[in-house]
């Protein structure tokens, strides 16, 4: 296990699959920097609680699974460097941005208000503390994801990605389709069929449905920037956002588990098999014709211990501009022009 203050990750011990998890908000190391002006029971009810132990079974099935340790309202790692909300800084934002959908609803890179719509903070945020942010714990969080998918799709050719999150059981006052809406056991993600293959979607889609849920295509969530900024199906580069409806396994007002838990974790892992070798039966091929079998314990210093770990530092000074690495960079113009609603 590789383990960093921004993250986890688990690597799976021996025989490997081509397929990387991730979990960017379930993460309860809260800063003490943060300062937040609402109660601690408040801001929990952000976090996708207990999503890192559902998909824990990710590495003993051959998964690389990354888990985030702090929490998204705090800085989310779902989010474009771009997605800066102005109105929550004392002073000009140096680098670009450009407002997203999401940081109009007060949930971009620094979330301004709760999804009830109560502001976070009684106070303006420096230029310098949003930085430093960025630079300790989304960069490094993005930067942990990206080498996995790359050392994965290295060896095997291919890499399927889920990424994981759950959902509330009702719609809120800030959500896209308004307030009071129920949500489906599942909703799948690929922004219109974008970030994966149609296919891929289909299968999870299906595997999801055999086992008795109601799972729903893009709506309302379609996939933020995990899967938008390191996807490329035609290269090979497959990833799907994955929400988990809460009332499947929590109770909300409590934010404890329920019975339901240990179904719905159950089923996870049968997934998360299903997708591993479907992913495996795809990416053997690719790999020097040994299948990956072969070659699972050529994985085990793979590359999220050496560079997770000093990716921050670079960042101090323009985080606009540097992001750290070149794959982020070229979709930053796609991200401004991209229309797209931003979900999740």
């Amino acid at each position: 296990m590789t383990r960093h203050h921004a993250f986890l990750r688990s690597d799976p011990p021996h025989l490997r699959a081509p397929v990387v998890l991730d979990s960017p908000h379930s993460g309860t190391d809260y800063p003490e920097d943060f300062r937040p002006n609402v109660p601690m029971s408040a801001l929990r009810k952000a976090e996708d609680a207990f999503v890192d132990e559902l998909y824990a079974c990710g590495p003993k099935l051959g998964a690389t699974l990354i888990a985030a340790r702090f929490p998204r309202s705090y800085v989310d790692p779902n989010r474009s460097l771009l997605d800066v909300d102005a109105s929550l800084l004392d002073a000009p934002w140096p680098g670009p941005a450009a407002v997203s959908r999401k940081t109009e609803l007060g949930i971009g890179l620094i979330w301004r208000v709760l999804d009830s719509g109560e502001p976070i903070y009684a106070r303006r945020l420096s230029v310098e503390e949003v930085r430093r942010r960025i630079a300790e714990f989304h960069q490094p969080y993005q930067k942990a994801v990206k080498d996995a998918l790359d050392a994965t799709h290295a060896h095997f050719g291919a890499v399927w990605h889920l990424n994981c999150h759950s959902m509330p059981a009702v719609s809120s006052v800030i959500s896209e389709e308004g307030p009071g809406k129920p949500r489906a056991d599942f909703v799948l993600g690929d922004r219109d069929g974008s970030t994966c293959d149609p296919d891929f979607t289909a299968f999870v889609a299906a595997a999801l449905s055999d086992m008795g849920y109601e799972v729903k295509v893009n709506d309302p969530y379609k996939g933020v920037e995990l899967v938008r900024a390191f996807s490329d199906p035609s290269a090979g580069r497959h990833s799907l956002q994955i929400e988990a409806n809460r009332r499947l396994y929590m109770d909300e007002h409590t934010g404890r588990k329920t019975p339901g838990f240990t179904r719905l974790a159950r089923d996870i892992e049968r997934l998360v098999k299903a997708v591993c070798d479907y992913a495996a039966e795809r990416g053997s091929h690719l790999c020097d014709g040994h299948g990956h079998t072969a070659h699972g314990h050529h994985h085990a210093h793979d590359h999220g211990h050496g560079h997770g770990h000093d990716h921050g530092h670079d960042h101090g000074h323009d985080h606009g501009n540097d992001h750290g690495h070149d794959h982020m960079r070229e979709h930053e113009h796609a991200h401004r022009n991209d229309p797209t609603p931003r979900k999740d």
